[in-house]
Parts: structure tokens; C-alpha cells; sequence
């Protein structure tokens, strides 16, 4: 199986990177395409067996999955380039930029077999990443073999095309609105007498305490936080406090302001 993924800056080449690491794909079988040599020449650098194009014309002729890492302003221009080279009998098409839908992607590719959106996060990097799948014209075959090459990715949720902007709120938007918490409680920790090195390494591995705690008990947060406010304490004066100062009203609306309006 041989996939070309067409643009690898930050996401594209973290995704070639990572299927590397895997399973499903060789490297050989690994072709990336790219107007700029040093991202190519840094691909060469982390894997030799990578295949790396500038030409995208040349670089999808054969693939059997062909994947556009572009931003979403220059998926119409790879269309131009590249439409007349696929084949939609055989190959399939996938594309990571936010808010071009099937159809659009269908109309600009003359693509009338297997499409799909993806979107990821930057925890990509890391092989972490929430990776939400919506398809159109695909077999049950076919979204199995897109979920697990995303599995090796991190995990994979097929999902209706029309929550893919909300999950983009929450998971692609949201890795930034977590970092965002570790900034503020590692300050927290600043004011409170903690160096910053210890305030992030104590704040990171509490929240891997409370992701494995809920991943283990399946309980919803509330029940778990129901555990640690013993009446009168501390924990639940801390929590009143930053309710008062809008807690989850402004996660809510932060989230609401990074969905996509069309």
C-alpha cells in the first residue's frame, strides 16, 4: 500500500513521521510531495526510504491514497494540478484541510469514489492526536482501512460530516485551550512559592491522573470531583472561586467562538 501525502509542513510532515512508526505503510511506500527542498531534504534526514517529490503530478501517479496536507486556501490550486492525474476508480482521496466539505472537495476533483475529511490535532506529533473521519462515497472496507492507519496516529472517530467543526472546536481548537490551563495553573503554582519546572511537571501529571482515572472508572467528571470536595475544604472553595470568575462559562464560549460558521 503506498500513500503520497501532498504538503508536509507542520501536520503533513508529522503525519508522514508517524506512519513511519508504524505498521500498515513501509517508509518505502511513503512518498511526500513539497515546493519547499528543505522540507523534503528534512524528511530525507529523519527516514532515507521516504520517496520525496516537488512535482505533485508525479508524486500521486500510482498511489493508492493520496493525502492533501495543504492549507485550506490551496486545495483548489493542488486540484488544478493534480485532478487529471488520479484515478477515483481505484484510489482514495483524503484531506486534512479544515472546512473544505466533501462535496467541495468532490466538485474541485471530479473525485466520485472514496473522499475523506479528517481533521487532527498537533498532538499528531507525538502519534496522540484525536484524528475525527467523515466520508462519502466510501466502502465499510475503506473506513476501516482509513481508521486504522489514523489509528497509528493516535484514535480515530468516524463520525457525520456535520460534527466535524464542532469536534474541531473541541479537540484540534482545545489542545491549544489545554495548554492554555497549564500555562495558568503552572502561574498559579509561580505565585504560590513553586519553581516553574516543578509547577509543570506536578500539573502535567495530574492531569494524567485525571484522564487515566476517567479512562479507568468511566465515571463522568463530576463524580470524580465529588470524591475530592469533602465539606467545608479547600477543594471545593477553589472550585466556587474559579466558577465565580467564569470557569466553564468560558470554556463553553471559547469553544462556541472556534466553530466554523458557513
Amino acid at each position: 500500500m503506498t500513500i503520497t501525502i501532498i504538503g508536509i509542513g507542520n501536520m503533513g510532515g508529522a503525519i508522514a513521521r508517524g506512519l513511519c512508526a508504524g505498521t500498515l505503510i513501509a517508509p518505502g511506500n511513503i512518498r511526500v510531495s513539497d515546493p519547499d527542498q528543505s522540507h523534503l531534504e528534512a524528511m530525507k534526514r529523519f527516514n532515507p526510504d521516504v520517496r520525496t517529490f516537488s512535482d505533485n503530478k508525479a508524486a500521486v501517479i500510482d498511489a493508492d491514497i493520496v493525502l492533501l496536507a495543504v492549507k485550506p486556501w490551496l486545495v483548489e490550486t493542488v486540484a488544478e494540478e493534480i485532478a487529471d492525474s488520479l484515478d477515483s476508480q481505484r484510489q482514495i482521496l483524503i484531506s486534512i484541510a479544515a472546512g473544505v466539505e466533501l462535496q467541495k472537495l468532490q466538485m474541485l476533483f471530479g473525485f466520485k469514489q472514496a473522499l475523506f475529511r479528517i481533521i487532527p490535532n498537533t498532538a499528531i506529533d507525538v502519534r496522540q492526536s484525536v484524528n475525527t473521519i467523515s466520508s462519502l462515497n466510501a466502502t465499510p472496507e475503506q473506513e476501516q482501512l482509513v481508521c486504522d492507519i489514523f489509528n497509528e496516529l493516535g484514535h480515530s472517530y468516524l463520525v457525520p460530516e456535520k460534527q466535524l467543526d464542532a469536534l474541531m472546536a473541541l479537540s484540534s481548537c482545545g489542545i491549544a485551550y489545554a495548554f492554555r490551563y497549564i500555562r495558568a495553573a503552572m502561574e498559579g503554582g509561580v505565585e504560590m512559592g513553586i519553581y516553574p519546572n516543578v509547577a509543570k511537571e506536578v500539573v502535567l501529571q495530574t492531569l494524567r491522573g485525571a484522564v487515566e482515572l476517567l479512562e479507568h472508572t468511566g465515571n463522568h467528571p463530576e463524580a470524580e470531583i465529588d470524591k475530592v470536595t469533602t465539606p467545608g475544604g479547600i477543594t471545593i472553595k477553589g472550585l466556587n472561586e474559579m466558577e465565580a470568575a467564569g470557569f466553564t462559562t468560558a470554556v463553553i464560549k471559547g469553544l462556541r467562538a472556534s466553530l466554523i460558521k458557513h
